[in-house]
């Protein structure tokens, strides 16, 4: 872990907020954007000679393509974590969508993982492995590892990933009756 200037007795805020981005994604959305810029092109201005079947196939097919391609990057640019007295909220992409809100009451713990990597869950994205749990990656990078009650765990890619941890085991020991606040 890294060394913080505050000591450990520093309160947390009554909401915490973290952020992780991808930059290497909107190369993506612009290959999205040029399939769909191919489509239009091949729609508007084509000298194709072998019928309309296959140039109607051919712009459906380029638009489609990139509409897929453009949206499904952008809704994984960046993943924005929250944590207030109540729930840890997850939002996705510039939308929010997709969002995923657990109650405290739901967490048993936090961990810090300092090697959270898209080729250990599959790709970029929300993903679910049977062996793993469940994941918001946006990067490859720090992270925070949700223990749940249910014995599922879940795993979000966020900057300065360790004061999230914090924060979090903080707000389980305040909410856990008999300890001190």
């Amino acid at each position: 872990m890294r060394d913080h200037p505050h000591g450990g007795d520093t309160p947390h805020p009554d909401v915490w907020t973290g952020r992780a981005t991808n930059r290497v994604q909107w190369l993506m959305a612009l290959v999205g954007a040029a399939c769909m810029a191919l489509g239009i092109e091949l729609a508007v201005d084509s000298a194709w000679t072998s019928g309309t079947a296959p140039l109607v196939m051919s712009v459906v097919g380029c638009i489609l393509a990139g509409l897929l391609v453009l949206f499904g990057t952008l809704a994984f640019v960046h993943v924005d974590l929250k944590l207030d007295r109540e729930c840890v909220e997850v939002r996705c992409g510039h939308i929010g969508v997709p969002r995923r809100r657990i109650p405290l009451t739901h967490v048993a713990g936090a961990e810090f993982d300092p090697h959270v990597t898209p080729r250990h869950w599959g790709g970029w994205g929300y993903r679910w492995r049977p062996e793993k749990g469940t994941a918001v990656v946006v990067r490859r990078g720090e992270g925070v590892v949700l223990r749940l009650w249910d014995g599922h765990t879940f795993t979000i890619t966020v900057d300065d990933a360790e004061a999230a941890v914090r924060a979090i085991r903080a707000r389980l020991a305040a909410d856990t009756p008999g300890t001190p606040a």
